[in-house]
């Protein structure tokens, strides 16, 4: 399928809050990567959402161009055209833009979907996260409003994260952050429904307790019922059929029932990035452990080109990531959950 377009978009996030299951959201930086996430996909009959955050565009675009938006775009562009051909549904979604990286990351590719339509294209993003949460409050919606305006015009989802994910991700330090701020309130979540949800259909991330990066499981203590509470405040506030479309960040080392019991209090979209990345990295270290003397040209030998070639531990990255995404589809319900071409 191609990637799919907002009303699909619409139906493949009213499938997983209406049958309480949340879609694994891949943080990629390559073809292969890409790749991996497709198979996956393919083989849980999963829908998904692939993603790509400020640092995987840059990387992406190559040490000679070094942009976060030029990298962005290939990366999209290619999946665009590879996805057509998987039975499963793809949304595209970029991640994290801080509010320094607006005008450089965003704003370009929120340009190019505008020239996009206007050819009567599809556009090159489903979705774009703004992450002001550093703000103060008032300043994160008041940006998160011009934001959400333009993704209206071009029938783009915007993510906002209220309340702050601590760790690290992508050279963004939040470990000094105040307690306080790694749990969003509800009335907090009733402000950002009241003032970006009635623009448009919007994802919230709120924060309750998670944390970017590698943890042992049991060493990250969540509080899911903060989601339960949000929920019911805004109902109370807004209306019984006003339930968010929330998104989990920071995901690793967490406890399958806390997942689980994230997901039941109206998590969509679950960010997986650190798991992924050791997943792909695990097999390319193994291969060259075991061929040590293969893909090194030692004491003057010729070394052994079928083991130095890349795509012989390229295809294990691949593979090993594609099952760890699998294992996410079956942690977050997902698995058989697809609309495959019915969407």
């Amino acid at each position: 399928m191609p990637v799919v377009n907002y009303q699909q978009y619409c139906q493949m996030l009213d499938n997983a809050k209406a049958n309480g299951f949340a879609y694994p959201a891949i943080n990629i930086t390559s073809s292969e990567t890409i790749n991996a996430a497709l198979l996956a996909f393919k083989e849980a009959n999963s829908d998904g959402i692939i993603q790509v955050s400020t640092g995987g565009g840059s990387f992406a675009s190559g040490q000679g161009v070094n942009s976060m938006a030029v990298g962005a775009a290939a990366l999209a562009t290619y999946t665009h055209e590879i996805a057509q051909h998987y039975d499963i549904n793809v949304a595209l979604h970029t991640d994290h833009c801080h509010p320094q990286y607006v005008d450089s990351f965003m704003l370009p590719l929120i340009e190019e979907t505008r020239k996009r339509r206007a050819r009567g294209e599809a556009n090159l993003f489903s979705s774009h996260m703004f992450d002001g949460s550093a703000l103060p409050m008032d300043e994160n919606l008041a940006q998160s409003k011009k934001l959400m305006e333009l993704c209206v015009e071009n029938e783009i989802i915007l993510e906002i994260e209220i309340g702050v994910v601590g760790g690290e991700e992508d050279g963004h330090d939040t470990s000094g952050v105040a307690a306080e701020k790694l749990f969003t309130t509800p009335e907090d979540m009733v402000l950002a429904t009241r003032e970006v949800g009635s623009m448009g259909r919007f994802l919230l991330a709120a924060t309750f307790g998670n944390v970017h990066g590698v943890y042992k499981p049991g060493n990250v203590k969540l509080k899911p019922s903060i989601l339960k509470d949000g929920q019911e405040a805004v109902a109370a506030a807004l209306g019984q059929d006003t339930r968010l479309d929330l998104v989990f960040h920071g995901g690793s080392g967490s406890e399958l029932h806390e997942i689980r019991e994230a997901i039941g209090y109206g998590v969509v979209k679950m960010n997986i990035d650190t798991d992924t990345q050791y997943a792909y990295t695990r097999p390319i270290v193994d291969h060259f452990f075991k061929n040590y003397d293969g893909v090194l040209k030692i004491e003057g030998e010729v070394g052994n080109k079928k083991v130095y070639d890349p795509r012989s531990y390229g295809k294990k990255a691949e593979k090993n990531m594609a099952d760890r995404i699998m294992q996410a589809c079956e942690d977050l319900r997902s698995t058989g959950t697809s609309l495959g071409r019915n969407i």
